[in-house]
């Protein structure tokens, strides 16, 4: 396993505040999409829920992205995170998949399990290859990302390229000593209970493929595990990545000092040097799994 420890830009307070800031900024955010962003006519129709969207250039022979959103299992803000997809797609030059997984508690486990796994088989289905396909997830849908990878494996199905996470919460006994320690605004033992309760609906915590840290982590595909200094599900990340790691699947992670919870929703900023940073990040590490999209169709203004 590989630790890189990406100092907070310019300083501590700085950084932090640029995430509170981008937080607090949501509701005054443009999240519109340009016209033809939903590759209408251009993409396979899955029969799964969820949408495409793809910035100008971004090319089904570059590969896809399957994005698992977060807001704790049970909330979802179609807009905000098709407008999110909207970066990553121009940032990456590929078209994104954003599953609109069944939402806890009306769907609990495994249905929202079951909708990624879904949208995954679809694009295999569609005749995409399995080495042209990364997976990525925030908080509870990085989660979903992780349990669906062992599914997969469990079930026999080809591995996708690789997988990214961002501060997923992996260990559904909650034992990751951060939970406590972190002092996060907002994120706290008690709600973390409410919300595993909600999705779990009565399976177990220390099983996979629901609590993914649990389960067999070797001959998983390349992981990129980002996670920021400050938050509640640090150790979440760390321990998953170490558990993997000793079982043999090449794990990076990168830990974004004194940042907190939710801190990627500053690729929504424009000229944010932490969100710029994450994206070309993330468009690297794909590129390097699925092949250079970027020598190929960058889009314009990534």
């Amino acid at each position: 396993m590989n630790i890189t420890r990406i100092p907070a830009t310019p300083d501590p307070a700085t950084a932090a505040a640029e995430v509170a800031a981008a937080l607090q900024g949501i509701a005054s955010l443009d999240l519109s999409l340009p016209p033809g962003a939903d590759g209408a006519g251009e993409l396979p129709e899955l029969d799964a829920p969820g949408v495409w969207v793809a910035a100008a250039g971004a090319s089904l022979a570059n590969g896809v992205i399957v994005y698992a959103h977060g807001g704790s299992f049970v909330s979802r803000m179609p807009e905000l995170i098709a407008r999110y997809a909207h970066r990553l797609s121009a940032a990456t030059a590929r078209p994104v998949f954003v599953s609109h997984y069944r939402l806890a508690p009306a769907d609990p486990y495994p249905a929202p399990l079951d909708d990624v796994v879904r949208a995954y088989e679809q694009l295999l289905t569609a005749g995409v290859p399995a080495s042209s396909i990364a997976l990525l997830g925030e908080s509870s849908g990085g989660a979903l990302v992780l349990s669906a990878l062992l599914r997969l494996k469990e079930t026999g199905r080809d591995l996708p390229a690789t997988a990214l996470t961002i501060s997923p919460l992996t260990d559904f006994t909650l034992a990751a000593p951060s939970i406590d320690e972190a002092r996060e605004p907002g994120v706290d033992r008690a709600l973390l209970t409410r919300i595993t309760e909600a999705y779990l609906a009565g399976a177990p915590r220390d099983e996979p493929p629901q609590s993914p840290y649990h389960g067999d982590l070797g001959a998983l595909p390349p992981l990129l595990m980002l996670v920021g200094g400050a938050e509640a599900f640090l150790d979440d990340t760390l321990r998953f990545a170490r558990a993997a790691s000793a079982a043999g699947t090449k794990v990076e992670v990168d830990l974004h000092e004194s940042l907190t919870h939710a801190f990627q929703i500053t690729a929504l900023t424009p000229q944010s040097p932490t969100g710029e940073r994450l994206l070309a990040r993330m468009a690297g590490w794909i590129d390097e799994r699925l092949g250079d999209g970027a020598s190929r169709a960058r889009p314009a203004g990534a």
